[in-house]
């Protein structure tokens, strides 16, 4: 390459332009002066060595030329591998159906948590609205577009995001059919499930961030949904639930079955 090189500033003469371009770009077009020319009579090491580009460049347009200069063409040309096509009325529709089942599969989860767990039920829904405004947040945030993969994630995350409490109302249950009073059910049901919610959570993030790192296109889509929902769920799930059990009284209105005594 370097040979070549000289040879081409060989049959230049001085003041005439060298094009350099990359891509079928122009980035600069230094003319030759009497040094280059010098330097290509002695040998491509001599213009490997001393040959160098004046002019009037920003910092910016020195290093992109810099940066020309080093990459080069690409020693291969690109191949498409895979093509699929998808109209624009089908993609349309699936987004539309896929945006559907988050809002059924939303309010079915609200519903049934309220008609099952009562009071609690209305922390969990308030924790699972929580967790859906901070992942639409982040994926704003982001710059991100909403797929169908990162539909799938969402829908498992309403998931994830009830179950966690679940667990810890559970616990608070198990707490309270003790005997023990509603403040001291609520610290022990989040002390007992918290290492069963952290083992949960951060091994489908940790899942959720390799997939991220080694998949493309609509797994990586469906990656970062699922690994925003984890997050935003244990977030809810620990923090704001237990805010609002201690905070409203709503701990007060879970019911009391003491176990007998044998």
């Amino acid at each position: 390459g370097a040979e070549r090189f000289a040879e081409t500033l060989r049959r230049l003469q001085v003041g005439e332009q060298l094009a350099i371009i990359l891509d079928g770009v122009v980035y600069s077009a230094p003319a030759i002066s009497e040094s280059a020319k010098q330097a290509a009579q002695q040998g491509w090491r001599e213009v490997q060595s001393s040959l160098t580009i004046t002019g009037k460049f920003t910092f910016d347009q020195a290093k992109l030329l810099a940066v020309v200069l080093r990459s080069g063409a690409l020693p291969t040309e690109v191949g498409v591998l895979e093509e699929q096509t998808v109209g624009p009325t089908l993609g349309s529709d699936s987004i539309r159906r896929g945006t559907m089942a988050i809002l059924i599969s939303f309010i079915m989860v609200l519903l049934y948590m309220v008609l099952y767990y009562r009071w609690m039920g209305l922390v969990a829904d308030a924790a699972l609205i929580l967790n859906m405004l901070i992942v639409f947040a982040a994926l704003r945030a982001f710059g991100a577009t909403l797929t169908l993969p990162g539909i799938a994630g969402l829908i498992l995350t309403i998931g994830m995001t009830v179950d966690a409490n679940v667990i810890i109302f559970e616990r608070i249950k198990e707490e309270r059919r003790t005997g023990k009073t509603a403040r001291a059910s609520i610290v022990g049901g989040f002390a007992k499930s918290m290492s069963a919610l952290l083992d949960a959570n951060l091994t489908t993030i940790i899942t959720a961030l390799i997939l991220f790192s080694l998949g493309s296109g609509p797994v990586e889509g469906f990656a970062i949904t699922l690994a925003l929902g984890v997050a935003g769920s244990l977030f809810c799930a620990l923090v704001a639930s237990r805010l609002l059990l201690e905070t409203t009284g709503i701990g007060e209105h879970i019911p009391v079955k003491v176990q007998a005594q044998a």
